[in-house]
């Protein structure tokens, strides 16, 4: 199944290079330059209307959002490899649920944190503030769920750890910080040890 993937070095698009590398799934890469303005040409806006990346383009199909592409990694080729849980097992519900919680609920937190906390007509500390007290609460609750735990899923590392790390590191770009969270912290620190989260280039 011949893919193609549309992206650029640390950008929203770092996550689905990470996945691809962790599941070692031959592919060709397009850099698209962002700060040149490339993804909003009309020769990429033919393939992501959206003109944002990543895109991955699946036997000739384009899929946008970041989330989508992850979740269909995973079921296409994490199952084979132990990265993803099977389908109907409880296993993969707790792995939509924590990926979806990922780049949804904190990821929704930590944009509004960082509107906030930009120059500009939204610039607003206080709204700033209340996004990131909302984050530091979200992160306690991933912190009790990773007490116990070896990873996001139980005793084996998945997909679903790289997704919520890519996003919590992101978050702490913003000042949503790990800090106060050591289970997170711990774990946090073996997921972006592993060589496919170095993947940048």
């Amino acid at each position: 199944m011949p893919l193609v993937f549309y992206w650029h070095p640390t950008s929203s698009a770092s996550p689905v290079a990470s996945a691809l590398a962790e599941l070692e799934v031959p592919h060709e890469r397009v850099l698209i330059d962002i700060r040149g303005g490339e993804q909003r040409t009309p020769e990429y806006l033919a393939i992501n209307p959206n003109g944002q990346v990543p895109c991955l383009v699946v036997d000739g199909t384009p899929m946008f959002e970041g989330l989508a592409i992850l979740l269909w990694l995973g079921g296409r080729y994490g199952v084979d490899r132990g990265l993803w849980p099977s389908y109907g097992t409880p296993a993969q519900l707790h792995a939509l649920s924590w990926s979806s919680w990922a780049y949804v609920s904190y990821g929704a937190t930590i944009n509004r944190a960082w509107l906030a906390t930009m120059d500009g007509p939204l610039r607003d500390p206080d709204q700033a503030a209340a996004a990131l007290s909302t984050a530091d609460a979200m992160l306690g609750v991933l912190d009790r769920h990773l007490a116990g735990r070896a990873w996001a899923l139980g005793e084996a590392y998945s997909l679903v750890d790289l997704i919520l790390a890519r996003v919590i590191v992101y978050g702490t770009y913003v000042g949503a910080k790990v800090d106060a969270h050591p289970h997170v912290q711990a774990w946090l620190q073996k997921v972006m040890a592993r060589p496919a989260m170095q993947i940048e280039v």
